[in-house]
């Protein structure tokens, strides 16, 4: 910088000072616990929520989000009941549709407990914009509105949340009209996480193109589903276990930190992507 443009700086500066301003401080972290695959409802679906709870009385969050399969009782009026007694509790919640949830009315009955107005729409959070998608049906129309948000977005950070991962090496493969119609627009439009459940576990797996993609179906510790190994077309997976737990992500300016975590509350895994 030049020495006549430093010196009118420092008179703005000194003038906001004199003012009684100061200069605007960084925005502070948006923090998220995700998870998967939870909705069996009874004991063993308050459980689990009784665990991400206890851990978010100690870790805040902004924000709850679901990944799917909210629901296999496959009953509205037991959905309502087994919510509200196992994440009634939560501040803010945004979710998506599993392959068990669309079996009744689309899933429209899950709508307003998990904040949703659609079958999938985008939710801004400081500097994130999450864009929640209906993975059930991949169909022009929704691929045509995730590239038209995702090209006028100027967000700092954009993050993706459906239930059929991109990749995955368990009991599912790769969902291919996920990898043919939306990887290719992660990719372009600086998509940097892209998060699903489906398959009953947890996988973290190298950037691909920038993107990286984690998978968290670990809901329930009654359902879980083993690894096997990955075709070499996938991105590489780092990290694999066979085990219940959510994930937190705090989101700063120029960081993403990400964990594994058990439903003991330890963390298992961790990840970081610069902004």
């Amino acid at each position: 910088m030049r020495p006549n443009r430093q010196l009118a700086a420092l008179f703005v500066f000194a003038a906001l000072l004199i003012a009684g301003a100061s200069p605007a401080a960084a925005p502070g972290p948006v923090r998220i616990i995700a998870f998967g695959d939870f909705g069996v409802g009874g004991q063993a679906e308050r459980n689990f929520g009784s665990a991400v709870r206890r851990f978010e009385a100690r870790n805040p969050a902004d924000l709850i989000l679901t990944l799917g399969d909210n629901d296999y009782t496959e009953s509205p009026s037991a959905f309502h009941a087994n919510w509200q007694a196992s994440f009634g509790w939560a501040p803010s919640v945004a979710g998506v549709l599993g392959n068990h949830d669309v079996r009744v009315n689309g899933g429209r009955y899950e709508f307003d407990e998990l904040g949703m107005p659609g079958r999938y729409y985008r939710r801004a959070i400081g500097q994130i914009e999450l864009y929640l998608l209906d993975s059930n049906s991949v169909d022009a129309a929704q691929t045509a509105w995730l590239s038209q948000a995702l090209r006028r977005s100027k967000a700092r950070w954009k993050l993706a949340a459906f239930h059929h991962p991109a990749f995955t090496c368990g009991t599912y493969s790769a969902n291919p009209s996920v990898v043919s119609r939306w990887v290719p627009l992660f990719e372009r439009y600086d998509v940097r996480l892209v998060l699903s459940g489906h398959d009953h576990n947890y996988q973290r797996f190298a950037p691909r193109h920038g993107v990286r993609y984690v998978v968290h179906g670990g809901g329930s510790s009654t359902k879980l589903y083993a690894l096997r190994g990955c075709p070499s077309s996938y991105p590489r997976r780092v990290r694999g276990r066979a085990e219940a737990g959510f994930l937190y992500l705090v989101v700063r300016a120029n960081r993403l930190d990400g964990w594994a975590v058990a439903e003991s509350g330890r963390r298992t895994d961790h990840f970081a992507i610069a902004r």
